[in-house]
């Protein structure tokens, strides 16, 4: 790609460098730990459903037994590949054990890793052979219906209840929609367990399960039928059991996560040791299963200044990369968000809402970038807001954006009504057609206001990330540096989730999953 801003290159390379140090640096205390949502995680992915009779999901009774009895430090893997080399029975059938009080995983027989490693691992291929085939249903739709051209339009369901949420995403998918997001109920972030079953009773959006995942995507197959295009299925890979819902989403073919390194942290009080080792996990599971991420630098721009912290959103999309590599994770896979939050008052905001989405595009070419819509300076006015998503949406065309979530006009007043949706896909709609190629047509003119801008912020970005190299994350965490937000590395909520891997610790879905990503 031709910069049309004159980017310095070097300067991309160096800020890129420094989130890699960072990032690696980072590595290396992930490798050394994992926490009760990672365990969870193997559990499920090991087959372990359901819940016992007081609503307790049986991964959780696993990970408690093994945190009460203090050996999750082995992990999870290890004392159930040796239960089932020593009883024969399943790994569900264990957790059931267990939670009748007949199984006490410490209490085993030790068991050689051959033995272990050979039990576990007809259970692990069935578990990867699903996720695969799921991978494979997801291109054979695309092969038969087309990929589209230009920016995805997203659209949101928030009712509550997953029936109602399906018939809105039907109508939605119907109206426009090419990728639908189910937003989770206020709070579920804070979470130290998954929900079970269909669920009808969200406040501010629908719980994530793993059944409401299989009814919407269930649902979104059949209107894509109808539409002969593929609708994609969003859902929220973030809080405290991160890991196991991209394990949930992973085996239920979902398309796109809501999944940043630091948004849990600084946005839910997560404590940021628990929420670094577990992006981790859902990372590796998301670019396993070829899901998109979204991270969540748009966060950032309803907290603290839109022109002033510019530089932060792009240090972040840096760091954000720099973590997703780390999994393993394709840059065609990662969903670095941004956003148009310019006060709508400030002489020549568009220039600078463009400069920053273009330099956006050129330092991260290959990534389907998400774009966020006004919503901070949204007042009520639907007329001006229907003007203000106009101009984002000019912008996502201009500087091609992939992921475009839609503004709406009823911003700051209500849930939108289909009707006000069904606007906001005809405004876009029109725009994106009619200034189709806009794009490719114009050049920003060198000393002028967009150049400056984005020379200005890419500078800041750099030497703000130099300073985090120097710092490392949980210091620059501790520092406020992101959001305004200050966050203590011993504080927040899921800390006491965090263990150091004993020495024979094994994660083989970990171990299984980046081996395919480096053949």
């Amino acid at each position: 790609m031709k910069s049309k801003l004159g980017l310095d290159r070097a300067l991309v390379d160096r800020a890129r460098t420094s989130a890699a140090k960072v990032a690696e640096d980072t590595q290396r205390f992930i490798d050394c730990h994992t926490t009760v949502a990672v365990e969870r995680t193997v559990c499920r992915l090991l087959g372990i459903d359901g819940v016992n009779e007081v609503g307790v999901p049986l991964p959780n009774v696993v990970v408690d037994h093994l945190c009460d009895k203090d050996v999750l430090d082995d992990g999870a893997a290890y004392r159930i590949g040796a239960a089932m080399a020593e009883l024969g029975l399943s790994p569900q059938e264990i957790a059931e054990g267990i939670d009748r009080g007949e199984i006490d995983l410490a209490a085993l027989p030790g068991k050689r890793e051959e033995e272990i490693r050979a039990a576990l691992a007809p259970v692990v291929e069935a578990s990867l052979a699903r996720i695969r085939g799921n991978v494979a249903k997801r291109q054979d739709y695309l092969e038969k219906f087309g990929e589209k051209d230009g920016p995805y339009i997203y659209l949101i369901v928030a009712t509550g209840n997953i029936y109602e949420d399906i018939t809105q995403a039907k109508a939605a998918a119907k109206q426009g929609a090419d990728i639908i997001a189910v937003i989770r109920t206020t709070g579920q972030s804070l979470l130290d367990f998954v929900p079970y079953g269909a669920t009808t009773e969200g406040f501010g959006g629908t719980y994530a399960t793993q059944e409401n995942f299989r009814l919407m995507r269930a649902a979104l197959d059949e209107v894509g039928e109808e539409q002969h295009r593929y609708i994609r299925l969003c859902n929220y890979c973030s809080g405290l059991c991160m890991p196991e819902i991209a394990a949930m989403g992973a085996l239920e073919r979902l398309d796109v996560m809501l999944n940043d390194a630091l948004y849990g942290i600084l946005f839910r009080d997560i404590n940021m040791q628990r929420t670094i080792i577990d992006q981790y996990f859902s990372r590796v599971i998301n670019s396993f299963a070829g899901v998109i991420i979204n991270t969540g630098e748009d966060n950032y721009l309803t907290t603290a200044d839109a022109y002033e912290e510019a530089h932060t959103v792009l240090a972040s999309q840096f760091l954000n990369e720099a973590f997703a590599k780390c999994a393993g994770l394709p840059e065609e896979q990662m969903g670095l968000g941004h956003a148009f939050e310019m006060d709508p008052d400030l002489p020549n905001a568009f220039l600078y809402e463009l400069a920053q989405a273009q330099m956006a595009r050129e330092i991260f070419p290959n990534a389907p970038l998400k774009y966020m819509p006004p919503t901070k300076f949204m007042t009520g006015n639907i007329f001006r807001g229907h003007v203000q998503d106009a101009l984002f949406n000019m912008v996502t065309i201009l500087t091609g954006q992939k992921i475009h979530l839609l503004g709406m006009m009823t911003e700051a007043i209500h849930t939108p009504f289909m009707s006000d949706r069904a606007l906001a896909i005809e405004n876009a709609q029109y725009i994106f057609r009619t200034m189709q190629d806009f794009g490719s047509e114009i050049e920003f003119k060198e000393g002028g206001i967009i150049r400056s801008r984005a020379a200005e912020v890419l500078q800041k970005a750099a030497d703000l990330l130099g300073e985090i190299e120097q710092m490392g994350l949980f210091a620059t965490l501790e520092k406020g540096v992101f959001a305004d937000i200050k966050r203590p590395i011993d504080g927040g909520k899921g800390l006491e989730g965090v263990v150091r891997k004993a020495d024979g610790y094994f994660n083989p879905f970990i171990e299984e999953m980046r081996k395919e990503e480096k053949a």
